[in-house]
């Protein structure tokens, strides 16, 4: 930076000098010098208006760890402290507004590295170049010990940075904050629906926020040689993830604290892998020029994760297997139904076919019911292989009362067999809940099965098995089950969900164990007690589909 450029008393050894770039701000500029009254102008002025060039003295006293590289191209609200801002703004108002006796404005400002601060703003000589400006903050150094002291402060802190573990990255996001007045000064409160109609402003944000510091686990994370190759805009953060670039724009904005995603992330050595990102927004009084950006690698959680999940599926499919044999000889009953329909209605076809004048009436009623006792078998064959299947969980809004009534189809013969009275009562009121239909028919049939066994034994009176649905008063959908059985032990009660727990001969120990697994991955609860009258009683909730 010339020195020929600096006025009169502006001492180039001792002032920090950056020259200024005011041309986006031009229409700003000319409307605040007219009088007009623009809330948070100021801010908007100071993030709009650009560094493009920095003396020595200027790097020394407000540099970033790479100094000139990070300085240049930023807003200038980047390097001046926010208590003189107002001064600052007015001051360059006053220079750019083409009135000659404005070429030069100085006023003093408090500072701890100052004493007797002056800040001074200066155009260039006539018109040559309207959109530039100089500022200069000069002064005698109050105390060597102030200055130093604050440096040694930011030395600790990037020291306490870099030895941190896992990645973490330092981000100014400030030069976003003049893109989001301007947005509020035109009305827009709804972020969301902006994006939707300006998804270039997600692109905007990830050129303009720069990362300007990182600690060695970042390094590491990224697979690149030192931190100075992460300095830049955050773009290759979001490169395979522009919709969390775009929940992260969205929750600057909104002014959230902290926002966590899950995203894909490739790294300068060509890895793509899967990563949680932790964002955390400045507040005041904190210092605004630092986000920080936490980033984990997953993949090997996230791997491990699902191999449980195969795991727990593939845990489910036996069990389903296993409550299927129990249930055979009343799956058995159940498809024998229709195949005799079948027969017999083919065979009583055959006959009025074989008259000397064929009643096609009456073979077109017995085809019919044919058909429809073929589809209900074919009904029943896949209801049993749904339960058999390797099976993948889907969530998806379920009618809760259906699947109860889906369930109850594999236990009705057992149920007729053994003279069993089965009350069920559903609340046709009950919402939706999100789940899966096969895993919720499984616990269902599990439920249902261990009453069965329960009331088997009796050797007097009815056995007697209610299930009923209801509305919780906390919205939650309910399901209970009470039979009038033994019940269960006291002893046995805290630990009747554990796995490869029973209170059967035979038993394995897994069905009340899965069940409970299975609710739990719902987002509900399931618990077991005895009833004052007998009998054991269990009871499941689960939280409705969200509105």
């Amino acid at each position: 930076m010339a020195s020929e450029r600096m006025p009169l008393g502006v001492t180039p050894d001792s002032a920090a000098c950056w020259e200024v770039d005011l041309s986006a701000m031009r229409a700003l500029v000319d409307r605040v010098a007219a009088g007009g009254d623009w809330t948070g102008w100021v801010a908007a002025l100071l993030h709009g208006a650009r560094i493009i060039d920095v003396n020595a003295r200027g790097l020394e006293l407000v540099g970033s760890p790479v100094a000139r590289d990070s300085m240049i191209g930023q807003p200038v609200a980047s390097f001046c402290p926010p208590e003189s801002w107002a001064i600052l703004a007015e001051l360059i108002v006053a220079v750019a507004s083409d009135r000659p006796d404005h070429a030069v404005q100085s006023r003093g400002i408090n500072s701890f590295m100052f004493r007797n601060a002056v800040l001074t703003v200066w155009g260039a000589p006539g018109d040559a170049r309207p959109d530039i400006v100089w500022v200069a903050v000069d002064g005698e150094m109050a105390d060597d010990r102030s200055f130093w002291s604050v440096r040694a402060s930011e030395q600790r802190y990037r020291r306490l940075i870099h030895h941190l573990p896992g990645a973490l990255l330092q981000v100014d996001a400030r030069p976003m904050g003049a893109a989001f007045y301007q947005l509020r000064s035109e009305g827009v409160t709804d972020i969301r629906a902006y994006l939707d109609a300006h998804p270039d402003l997600v692109d905007h944000a990830c050129q303009v926020v720069r990362v300007t510091d990182a600690n060695g686990g970042a390094a590491a994370l990224f697979g690149v040689a030192g931190v100075a190759d992460l300095v830049g805009p955050v773009e290759y953060i979001f490169a395979l993830a522009p919709d969390t670039a775009r929940r992260v724009t969205t929750a600057h904005f909104e002014g959230r604290r902290s926002v966590v995603e899950l995203m894909k992330l490739k790294t300068f050595d060509g890895r793509v892998i899967d990563a949680e990102l932790t964002v955390t927004f400045p507040t005041p009084p904190e210092s605004l020029d630092i986000t920080l950006l936490t980033i984990e690698d997953v993949t090997e959680r996230l791997r491990t994760e699902a191999e449980l999940r195969q795991l727990q599926a593939d845990y489910a499919r036996a069990s389903r297997i296993v409550t299927l044999g129990e249930l055979a000889s009343s799956i058995a009953h159940e498809v024998n139904q229709p195949l005799a329909a079948i027969a017999m209605n083919a065979d009583t076809s055959l006959r009025w076919l074989s008259r000397e004048e064929p009643n096609l009436d009456k073979v077109r009623q017995l085809n019919a019911r044919i058909a429809e006792s073929a589809r209900h078998a074919s009904d029943i064959v896949q209801r049993i292989r749904g339960m058999a299947s390797r099976h993948l969980p889907e969530p998806v809004p379920v009618d809760f009362n259906a699947v109860i009534e889906q369930a109850m189809l594999f236990i009705c013969h057992e149920v007729e067999a053994r003279a069993i009275r089965l009350s069920v009562t559903l609340d046709i009121g009950v919402p939706r809940v999100l789940g899966d239909r096969v895993q919720l028919q499984q616990v269902i049939v599990n439920l249902l099965v261990n009453a069965l066994q329960a009331v088997a034994p009796r050797g007097f009176g009815e056995g007697r098995i209610a299930l009923a649905t209801g509305k919780a008063p906390d919205g939650a959908v309910f399901f209970t089950i009470h039979d009038n059985g033994p019940g269960i032990a006291e002893a046995d009660l805290p630990r009747i969900f554990d796995g490869f727990f029973t209170t059967k001969p035979d038993g394995m120990g897994i069905g009340l164990e899965l069940c409970q697994s299975i609710i739990a991955a719902h987002g509900g609860t399931i618990s077991a007690s005895n009833a004052a009258e007998g009998g054991a009683v269990f009871r499941i909730s689960i939280p409705p589909v969200e509105a």
